[in-house]
């Protein structure tokens, strides 16, 4: 039988392999002896250089018998010694040899006509980190597709909710336009919360309006209760797109921060997605009654993923955040590197810090903040509501009757081109993602006012044709808003604000995010109602202005970590 011993160090739990069992056979390591008189020297001493600032004699024994067992050390102290004895080299460099681990945050510098060029390396413990990562982005990913749930709730079940409950149309556009309300609500306490309470407890927190929300929706025999449940559903809907970013940026290793982000964008698309699917054969009870499993399922998930390193370390949990940070990155990688750069970012930052209005003249908030603000309104302001809105009329125009097809279709284009977009995001970046599909948005836009402009002056012969002209511009817009602007301005938000601001400045931008959409909600038929090419026109130009201020004002942050991000605005 195998046989392991076990030790404890700063509430971290190591596994040393003493006795391998092949064929029936116990097969006794080579190096067992070293292995032993390390493992023995670390109980022994653990209780004696827990507090010191310098590795005691037995664990440098130890260490130079058995690597591993540097472990032993706290990561501060292992980073500091490895640099006086000599090791900075292997540890910066992410060099492989027989006695040093290779950090997961590895860089490698070359030389080449005598400049010095910074570039990631990938190492055999990223693979583990990857599938840990991934499972802890799926857990909260629950959030998203709730959101996205709630987003197309409403447009299959009017028939059925204005019939059951005899609600005029204006009683049943408020019911859609409540999730905005709750939302706008949820945002703004969204902050607070994620740092009270943490980034799980915050979408505990979420959970808790949501469940019940729908429930109220499910029951409702009148108005007022269907409201109820329709702001609750939005206040957590609020609360989760802004932690749900937060949390995957600041668990996701460097080289997937970009693709794991996206799964946030993702979600919400699968989720619209799936109410349109059901909403075809279920009533718009067992709808509603739906929308309780991702509640359930993200309740039960965050039992099994750990806390945010980044917040854990904000607050002083110093030893918690080198446990989660472990679990995140496997067993065996070295965290030191990773570690040590957390805590000198959040060396000038204190847990009761405040952050006033004045603060974000400085330019390390301001840009930022500019940055995040910005790409969430373009992100609404670009049309993207209104060519839904027309959506149908358009396909009608073009020859498809349906509008279960037109809706379907683009829920399904919608999750094929995020799934790109989170596929390309770390390889091409978000810079390039998003000016690429900020310029296919306004040539889309333009056209598309260009057919309703030809549409009012053709003859009724070429009216099909016409309708084919609106169509292929309005898929083309749909496949780049997903590509870039749908996703990547949720990931940049979650990279680029210091962990000082990042609560309040966070909850801000997803406020006014909020209200950006209930604005254009309000403004657009009224928009139409004046002149739909002039319209598109505008929202061409938007879009075209975003592209400009992507070139120019919005940093690229791919493959780099987030204290590096904070550093480019300071």
């Amino acid at each position: 039988m195998p046989i392991f011993a076990f030790y404890i160090c700063d509430n971290s739990l190591f596994l040393t392999f003493i006795v391998v069992v092949s064929s029936k056979r116990c097969v006794v390591p080579p190096d067992l002896p070293n292995k032993l008189i390390a493992f023995t020297l670390s109980i022994f001493t653990y209780q004696f250089h827990r507090h010191q600032t310098e590795p005691c004699v037995p664990c440098q024994i130890s260490w130079f018998l058995y690597p591993k067992s540097n472990k032993v050390c706290s990561v501060r102290r292992r980073f500091s010694w490895y640099k006086r004895m000599g090791y900075s080299v292997d540890l910066e460099k992410g060099r492989r040899s027989k006695d040093i681990e290779q950090p997961l945050l590895a860089v490698q510098i070359c030389t080449k006509d005598g400049r010095d060029n910074v570039k990631t390396c990938v190492t055999d413990s990223e693979s583990g980190s990857v599938l840990i990562a991934a499972f802890c982005t799926a857990v909260v990913a629950l959030g998203p597709l709730q959101f996205g749930f709630c987003t197309g709730y409403s447009s299959p079940t009017e028939t059925g909710i204005v019939g059951d409950l005899h609600l005029s149309l204006p009683q049943f556009s408020l019911f859609g336009s409540l999730s905005n309300v709750g939302a706008m609500l949820g945002s703004a306490v969204s902050g607070k919360l994620s740092d009270f309470l943490g980034r799980k407890g915050a979408l505990m927190v979420a959970v808790i309006p949501n469940f019940f929300g729908w429930i109220a929706i499910a029951l409702a025999r009148d108005a007022l209760v269907l409201y109820f449940g329709r702001l609750l559903v939005g206040f957590g809907v609020g609360v989760i797109s802004f932690t749900v970013p937060v949390y995957i940026a600041e668990i996701s290793p460097m080289h997937l921060r970009g693709s794991l982000g996206s799964v946030n964008h993702l979600s919400v698309t699968v989720g619209i997605l799936v109410a349109y699917l059901i909403g075809i054969f279920l009533q718009w009870r067992i709808i509603a009654a739906f929308g309780v499993i991702p509640c359930v399922l993200l309740m039960l998930g965050l039992f099994f993923i750990p806390e945010s390193p980044r917040w854990l370390a904000k607050f002083g949990r110093n030893e918690d955040c080198e446990t989660s940070l472990q679990i995140l990155r496997g067993i065996n990688a070295d965290i030191s590197l990773e570690v040590y750069q957390i805590k000198e970012a959040l060396g000038h930052s204190t847990e009761n810090a405040r952050v006033k209005f004045s603060d974000f003249l400085k330019r390390k908030y301001s840009h930022p903040f500019i940055v995040a603000v910005s790409l969430l309104i373009f992100q609404q302001f670009s049309g993207i509501n209104a060519i839904l809105f027309y959506a149908s009329s358009i396909f009608k125009s073009a020859g498809f009757l349906s509008y279960d097809m037109a809706s379907l279709s683009l829920a399904v284009l919608q999750v094929v081109m995020t799934g790109v977009s989170a596929s390309l995001i770390d390889k091409c970046g978000r810079r390039i993602l998003l000016m690429v599909s900020t310029g296919g948005m306004s040539v889309s836009c333009f056209l598309v006012g260009l057919s309703f402009y030809l549409k009012g002056h053709s003859s009724s012969d070429l009216e099909t044709s016409v309708g084919i002209l609106a169509l292929v511009p309005l898929l083309v817009y749909i496949a780049t808003f997903s590509l870039g602007l749908g996703a990547i301005p949720w990931v940049i938000m979650s990279e680029v604000f210091p962990p000082d601001i990042k609560g309040f400045a966070g909850s801000l931008a997803t406020l006014i995010r909020w209200l950006s959409t209930w604005l254009i909600t309000m403004t657009f038929n009224l928009m139409f109602s004046w002149s739909s090419t002039g319209s598109f026109g505008i929202f061409a130009g938007i879009c075209a202005f975003a592209a400009a201020f992507v070139a120019l004002y919005v940093p690229e942050t791919k493959g780099k970590t987030l204290e590096e991000i904070q550093f480019l605005f300071k």
